[in-house]
């Protein structure tokens, strides 16, 4: 029999007002892990095993665990004292200190023991230490548990006695501790223990007595009409939505970020509900006139409803609504959403409306009144910046440099709408949207809608060379603007995204398949900055002491004027694309190989990394990248000591030993096969030409001096070996490996 059979389960509830969404599985993983831990910590759980049942709605955080003790057992406890030395006088009697540490356990001497700590006889008092008691330490474990919670925000209020203030995520009204069917008295937040809980606010018929702590989950569900656990209730919620969907013939997503999108506003209406059920509601169609982007995101954001889809992908006038009542007729609660949800959908077609009387490009005089940054001017000098970026991009993604131009001058007037006004997520696809009504072309409303991509993990590329070319401008505009007035993240804090920036740039360069220098574009970037206003000197705002003495506060430093720093930034986003590389499964070691001959042509790496995969199987790897390090060593020596350059040419003429001849002429034989195979991008057969060198370089350091007397020789035998490096690390520096 397990042993935890024998103990009762234990189960506390703590019922609160309506707790965050966002937060609540978070809240009630730690409120639980929180209890277990520290019932286990206090040797209270009969099994270690235990798994801890979570219980999380809008209004409760409970947890059950299964086999806890009502009291720990007992513990023989050991304490050293003093030496028999020190503890025994020279007639073996008491010293003072022997006495007095006695004392001090609440001993007789008369009761200690001697015995051996492994240098030493020592006295020891040995007792039995009662175990804790569940019912004595409960209150403290929950008072814990609470203040260790991820709390996002603190509500302070009175308790019901007027007087006592308290803080919690918001204010609770009961609490339950079970031990079996056995009330624990305890207060926490000023609420004495219980049995009795509430079920659904509307459907329950009024408080619920608990049985046990077993009993917990079904009551809850049978009188209650509450569903205590949050992953059912998102299991409830996902089949009753695909089950709609399917009656009224329609879908939840058309593509993989539709997906996400209903995952997460899944995640939170479950989070939002205790007694789910799910109805169909409808509006207007003639609302379908209006993006239907706007009315997802209304629907979605605004209300918590899922709109249906054609398979083809058209936005039905359907939506689903996810209540909080499961009753016989709904027709009121859909009546009711229907109600709420028309002026919302009328909000987006006025935006619509309203902003389409303007052009975009009538609103490029009001981006010189928005400022964009106060160190980088506004967002009509910015757009100026990413024209001159688009400009020159244009050409290396084959997009024409006039729809480049104009693409990026419209990017960014889009924010002046009234609809992105109400939905900055729709910015740039409105501008998609105006342009085509303006009678922009084709490519430049797309590359409106595209600049920003990819704005997420796993998000698209843009899809036309005119988006691809904005892109990469504006992202790389953003990175030198903010990196030059020193805003660069820290920690975990990037607050103008850089990170993301970094690696958009990183995949346009990759997976667009562009023939680019990053390290180029990078310099090309901050070179856009060429007009910007000096720093200025400010005051800070007075200090207390200095408003109390009517003294004027201290002066800030002047800002540090824009800087260039071409080489932080590369190595800001060679961080970004490292991390890119190790998400596609390439080794750490073999980045670092590839990363260490440059960041001129990122569009090879992956091509770089697969040929290094290829040569690692070959027999010579181990071999040339050991004698490839040695070289690398023997070379950084001796371009210390200054005696030799390893770039200078080789004197057939001072090739005194057959060794070295033999390598050198491995290696004229050797330099135009690999450079005909670098010529033609093959890495692979480039690094696989490199095992023809293993026999005459084993030979070489086997039979030749390096360091010889000779001072022409030596620089001769330097200068080989420099060639046979740089040859060596022309796909990656092998060293690294």
């Amino acid at each position: 029999m397990n042993q935890a059979t024998n103990h009762p389960a234990l189960l506390v509830e703590l019922l609160t007002e309506e707790l965050p969404p966002h937060a609540l599985t978070r809240l009630a993983d730690s409120f639980a892990q929180g209890i277990r831990t520290r019932l286990a910590t206090r040797q209270l759980l009969a099994s270690e095993d235990a798994t801890a049942d979570i219980y999380a709605t809008p209004r409760r955080l409970a947890v059950r665990l299964p086999g806890v003790r009502a009291q720990a057992d007992s513990r023989e406890i050991q304490i050293k004292g003093p030496s028999v030395a020190v503890g025994l006088d020279a007639e073996g009697q008491p010293t003072k200190a022997l006495i007095k540490w006695a004392e001090k356990q609440g001993a007789e001497v008369s009761a200690l023991t001697r015995g051996h700590d492994g240098k030493q006889d020592v006295f020891y008092w040995s007792s039995t230490q009662p175990g804790a008691v569940l019912a004595d330490v409960i209150g403290e474990i929950i008072v814990e548990t609470l203040a260790q919670l991820p709390i996002p925000k603190f509500m302070t209020y009175q308790l019901a006695d007027g007087l006592t203030t308290v803080s919690f995520v918001r204010p609770a009204h009961r609490l339950v501790v079970l031990h079996g069917n056995a009330v624990l008295p305890c207060t926490v937040l000023g609420l004495a223990a219980d049995r009795i809980t509430d079920g659904h606010r509307f459907l329950s018929s009024g408080p619920i007595t608990l049985e046990n702590a077993d009993s917990y989950a079904r009551q809850l569900r049978e009188q209650g009409h509450v569903e205590p656990e949050y992953q059912a209730r998102r299991v409830m919620i996902a089949n009753e939505l695909a089950h709609a969907s399917q009656q009224n013939g329609g879908i939840l997503a058309v593509n993989d970020e539709e997906q996400q999108q209903v995952t997460a506003l899944l995640d939170e209406v479950a989070a939002l509900v205790e007694w789910p059920a799910v109805y169909t509601g409808q509006f207007d169609p003639a609302f379908l006139a209006v993006p239907q982007e706007c009315l997802i995101l209304s629907m979605r954001t605004n209300q918590r409803y899922f709109p249906l889809f054609e398979t083809n992908g058209k936005l039905k006038n359907q939506f689903l609504i996810v209540s909080n009542m499961r009753i016989d007729d709904p027709s009121g609660i859909i009546d009711g959403n229907e109600r709420v949800v028309r002026p919302r959908l009328a909000d987006a077609q006025f935006f619509f409306d309203q902003d389409r009387r303007e052009t975009l490009a009538s609103r490029l005089p009001q981006l010189a009144q928005v400022v964009y940054h106060a160190r980088l001017g506004t967002q009509a000098e910015r757009s100026e910046r990413i024209r001159r970026l688009a400009a020159a991009l244009a050409p290396a993604t084959g997009a024409p440099v006039a729809d480049a131009e104009r693409a990026a001058q419209l990017a960014k007037t889009d924010l002046l709408t009234g609809m992105v006004g109400e939905f900055p997520e729709l910015q740039g696809t409105m501008g998609r949207y105006y342009a085509r009504h303006d009678g922009e072309s084709e490519a430049v409303a797309d590359a409106i809608a595209e600049h920003y991509q990819p704005r997420f993990a796993g998000d698209t590329l843009p899809a036309s060379p005119t988006g691809l070319a904005l892109a990469l401008a504006d992202k790389l505009e953003t990175l030198a603007g903010i990196w030059g007035i020193g805003q660069r993240p820290t920690g975990d804090k990037d607050p103008f995204a850089l990170r993301r920036h970094a690696l958009g740039v990183v995949r346009i360069l990759i997976e667009g398949k562009l023939t680019l220098s990053l390290p180029a574009l990078l310099e090309q970037a901050f070179s856009v900055f060429d007009k910007l206003p000096a720093p200025a000197v400010a005051d800070t705002e007075p200090s207390d002491k200095a408003a109390a003495t009517g003294k004027k506060g201290r002066k800030e430093a002047a800002p540090q004027p824009f800087t260039a720093d071409v080489p932080g930034l590369s190595a800001f986003v060679a961080d970004r694309l490292r991390s890119y590389l190790r998400d596609r499964g390439f080794a750490g070691s073999d980045i670092e190989a590839v990363l260490a001959t440059g960041l001129d042509r990122l569009d090879l790496l992956e091509a770089r990394l697969a040929a290094l995969a290829a040569f690692r199987r070959l027999p010579a790897f181990e071999s040339l990248t050991a004698a490839n390090k040695r070289i690398g060593n023997i070379l950084r020596k001796s371009a210390g000591e200054g005696s030799a350059d390893d770039k200078a040419a080789v004197d057939p003429a001072l090739l005194k030993e057959a060794a070295e001849r033999d390598l050198n002429d491995a290696l004229v034989k050797l330099q135009p096969q690999v450079q005909a195979h670098l010529q033609q991008q093959d890495f692979t057969a480039a690094l696989q030409a490199l095992a023809a060198l293993q026999a005459p370089v084993d030979a070489f350091f086997e039979q030749v001096m390096v360091n010889a007397e000779d001072p022409a020789l030596r620089r001769n035998r330097l200068a080989l070996l420099g060639g046979l490096h740089a040859l060596m690390n022309r796909v990656a520096d092998l060293s690294q490996l």
